[in-house]
């Protein structure tokens, strides 16, 4: 019976070492590098930016995704509907740790859209100087309180 207690309380501890594993989304890593690129279903004309470098980036930890990647997305997005008023457009963003890779992806991006389709595409590059990504903080948890409504506001029910 003794043997049974401490196994079970070793099988127990086990499992709440595991569970604290799980609840680990992502970790801050000092910077990435990030470029964009922005196409249309109506049009020909593809928007890249250059590669960039982003400080105090979020990657989840098992995936290796980088965390909040649809915001930086957005940004390209806003960006191309207010300044060059282009609605609608499908934007992406890629990005790696180091600036080499970095670079790699986007001359394959690059070759893709100007050296293997000479003609089909009107290629045009972002400067750094017009649009910069900015760092999307995700150091919040899921389960964080939730900020309550200002006083005298309707709530829907």
């Amino acid at each position: 019976m003794r043997l049974f207690k401490c196994s079970f309380a070793a099988l127990l501890f086990t499992m709440v070492l595991a569970a604290g594993e799980l609840s680990a989304k992502g970790k801050a890593v000092p910077s990435i590098y990030i470029f964009g690129f922005s196409a249309s279903f109506t049009d020909s004309t593809i928007y890249m930016t250059n590669v960039q470098k982003v400080d105090s980036a979020w990657i989840d930890t098992k995936s290796k995704f980088l965390l909040g990647r649809e915001n930086y997305s957005y940004q390209l997005r806003n960006y191309l509907s207010d300044k060059l008023h282009l609605k609608n457009r499908t934007c992406l963003v890629m990005y790696a740790r180091s600036r080499k890779e970095a670079e790699k992806k986007y001359l394959k991006l690059k070759k893709l859209y100007v050296e293997e389709s000479p003609g089909m595409y009107d290629v045009r590059y972002i400067d750094e100087g017009d649009f910069k990504f900015q760092t999307i903080d995700m150091s919040y948890e899921e389960g964080d309180a939730v900020t309550p409504p200002a006083q005298g506001s309707v709530q829907a029910r």
